[in-house]
């Protein structure tokens, strides 16, 4: 073999030299002094900060989003009268009444409710029950039954039906009520003795009749104390209250009713879910108060100066 000593490589060949690219062709990018930096701040619009002598320009406050609606007008604009009688008989549902149960030889009056009507708030429902008082609407609820009564809570009247059973025949001249899907109707809450609203939730109407297009409910109720109904709110629709007569309100509370035994009421539920329409059928007469108590008399009280208590014809 040759010599063991290597020759040194070339200059352009050393390890230790650093290659020349491509890039190095192109002149390196001047450091930004200060003048330049001053030029970019300006021209980037970077806001400074304010010195102490500086104050922002005065800006009008933006008054704060107030989502909270209006409470309901409750100035009363209507008084009606609901004339209360009681027949002492016990009521069956196979019994028949006649025409009109204001016949009952042995009638017992009760007393009259005052009642003032928020027509402000919901006038299409105040505008309908205020026709069935006077009959304009082509039906009444003179001469129909309080047909149910929970005690503590409220009595229901108004059911629609057979005249014959005591019940109120379909109005025909009463507008289609669009407040019963307007939000705004169902603020006012059923907190005292008195409230008068419309049955929505707790209506009694057979289903035949609802399906009816021109049908228009008339259902009402009144809240008897001692409490505040919360079950009631945002399901029915508050429209009034009574004015007077709550001692009337009272003593309708204080008839008995017709209470279903513990097992009676177990089987019932069983019925329904099983799905046996009987179940519904049987409920029908739970709560039905054991005397006729009925509206012997109705009408509008005309007020010539609304600011004071309204006289009785």
């Amino acid at each position: 073999m040759g010599s063991s000593s290597l020759s040194p490589l070339p200059l352009s060949l050393s390890p230790c030299r650093p290659r020349i690219s491509a890039l190095s062709q192109y002149p390196k990018p001047s450091l930004l002094n200060r003048r330049s930096l001053l030029f970019l701040s300006t021209s980037l619009s970077i806001p400074t900060p304010l010195s102490l002598s500086e104050e922002p320009a005065a800006t009008a406050p933006t008054p704060p989003a107030d989502s909270t609606p209006p409470p309901p007008d409750i100035t009363i604009t209507d008084r009606v009268f609901l004339d209360f009688s009681i027949c002492p008989n016990y009521f069956r549902s196979d019994r028949t009444l006649a025409d009109d149960p204001t016949t009952c030889l042995e009638s017992q009056p009760l007393g009259r409710l005052v009642l003032g009507l928020y027509g402000k708030s919901v006038p299409i429902t105040v505008a309908n029950f205020k026709s069935m008082c006077t009959g304009s609407a082509g039906s009444s609820y003179r001469g129909t039954l309080v047909h149910k009564i929970f005690p503590g809570q409220y009595f229901v009247a108004g059911k629609q039906g057979r005249r014959d059973k005591g019940e109120v025949r379909p109005p025909k001249n009463l507008v289609s009520n669009s407040e019963t899907v307007d939000s705004k109707a169902f603020l006012l809450k059923h907190l005292r003795a008195g409230t008068v609203s419309l049955c929505l939730s707790e209506n009694d109407d057979e289903e035949g009749i609802k399906l009816d297009p021109n049908y228009r409910n008339v259902e009402f109720l009144i809240t008897t104390g001692p409490g505040p109904c919360p079950q009631l709110d945002s399901q029915n629709i508050v429209f009034g209250t009574v004015l007077e007569g709550l001692d009337v309100v009272t003593t309708i509370a204080t008839i008995p009713t017709y209470k279903p035994a513990e097992r009676i009421r177990q089987f019932n539920d069983l019925a329904e879910f099983f799905g046996d329409e009987r179940a519904q059928n049987a409920r029908a007469i739970w709560d039905r108060p054991l005397k006729t108590i009925y509206i012997s008399d109705c009408g509008e009280l005309k007020v010539a100066k609304p600011s004071l208590s309204p006289s009785l014809p």
